[in-house]
């Protein structure tokens, strides 16, 4: 049979399939060829001896935590009492470069007065003209539909509202997740343990840590790339392989000076490749 693994204690491998949660072992094989099964793998299992046989190629997958297969990742960002745009638009290029699907949900725009709301909506506008889905926290009923048949990570740094919006979209997640969490985060050094838990018809991770992802592995050109509406403009650069930064007929920087391009987004990309 074939099946999903959505949880991993100790050398039990929890696989989902066909609604059924088969409790499995690996087989000594994969020791031997130094694969190791993890949270979001597809596999082959014998469900007679509960044996997981074969695990299946993987579209991508995460190190920390450490988790496969995942088909998009809500990131949570608070606008107050800061708006981080370093560490948001950090999150949307590593996550771009590992085939993610990056939504945005902001969070406590009603602490915000006038002027500080037509500030953000003005970032608001422009992370939805670039392309990405953008949601605020006030819309419980949109978010709940983009869960169905997805895998789903949760990121954003602490105190920006994560739990209280996985609370609101659906209470037994939060409370099961909190339990876990209270339990296993103990520092900021320990094994995480990451589970799949059913939500609207889809799988959801909630992943602390994650917000404290680096750009391992990954060039200056890689960073680029992923920042994805210079991708538009590109071709238009002097240089096939402009880097947008010391180049003097670049594009990219005149849009920038157009504010077609956000000056925070490009800031951010300077701090990034140096």
């Amino acid at each position: 049979m074939q099946g999903r693994i959505i949880k991993i204690i100790s050398n039990d491998y929890t696989v989902l399939s066909n609604d059924k949660e088969y409790i499995c072992k690996s087989r000594g094989l994969f020791r031997n060829q130094n694969i190791k099964p993890v949270v979001g793998d597809l596999v082959e299992f014998d469900d007679n001896n509960n044996y997981i046989l074969n695990i299946l190629p993987r579209k991508n997958s995460l190190i920390r935590p450490l988790v496969s297969n995942i088909d998009q990742a809500l990131i949570v960002s608070n606008v107050k009492p800061t708006f981080d745009t370093n560490l948001l638009d950090k999150l949307l290029c590593i996550i771009e470069y590992n085939n993610i699907k990056p939504i945005l949900c902001f969070t406590k725009l009603d602490l915000l007065n006038d002027l500080e709301l037509e500030e953000i909506n003005i970032y608001i506008e422009y992370y939805k003209k670039i392309g990405y889905t953008v949601f605020v926290n006030s819309e419980i009923d949109k978010i709940k539909k983009i869960f169905k048949d997805k895998i789903t990570v949760f990121t954003g740094q602490t105190g920006a509202g994560k739990s209280t919006l996985i609370n609101k979209l659906d209470s037994n997640f939060n409370l099961e997740t909190g339990e876990i969490s209270k339990a296993l985060g103990r520092g900021k050094h320990t094994t995480r343990h990451v589970e799949l838990h059913k939500i609207h018809n889809g799988l959801v991770a909630d992943t602390p840590g994650f917000s404290s992802v680096s750009f391992i592995d990954m060039s200056k050109q890689d960073i680029r790339d992923n920042f994805i509406e210079f991708n538009e403009y590109k071709d238009k650069c002097k240089f096939r392989d402009c880097m947008h930064e010391n180049e003097i007929i670049c594009e990219v920087k005149n849009k920038v000076k157009e504010n077609q391009i956000i000056k925070s987004r490009y800031d951010n990309y300077i701090k990034f490749i140096k």
